[in-house]
């Protein structure tokens, strides 16, 4: 049933190569802190964020990865737009900076995740 469950979803970056650290800059001071303001009012049970052990295994999918836990019936909480005023009084200065966070990326996708419970699944054959 809904709003019965949490909803994670993985927020999946590709940085251009030997732009790593500036992405993770603009990221570090721009939207986790969004992002964790979001997760004490309540919005998010968990924030977390990932990179990838290797590099040289030939893959190339992705170098950072943002994952966000929704509770079941999460609260009313503040907009983007009021958390944003709240936290970054330069909006100039804060859209210039997201928009070069964007500009290095090579790709980015969300992917909601749905748990499957092996141990209640009946097999088809």
């Amino acid at each position: 049933a809904a709003g019965t469950a949490e909803v994670r979803t993985w927020y999946f970056y590709t940085v251009k190569w030997g732009l790593q650290d500036e992405f993770l800059d603009l990221f570090q001071r721009n939207h986790y802190p969004i992002l964790k303001a979001k997760e004490k009012a309540g919005r998010f049970s968990a924030v977390r964020t990932y990179v990838p052990e290797f590099h040289g295994d030939g893959r190339a999918d992705w170098t950072f990865v943002v994952e966000l836990v929704v509770p079941p019936n999460p609260p009313s909480t503040p907009t983007d737009e009021e958390v944003i005023g709240r936290l970054y009084p330069d909006a100039a200065k804060l859209a210039r900076e997201e928009q070069r966070r964007f500009e290095i990326l090579v790709a980015h996708w969300d992917v909601p995740l749905n748990r499957m419970n092996l141990d209640a699944r009946k097999p088809t054959r």
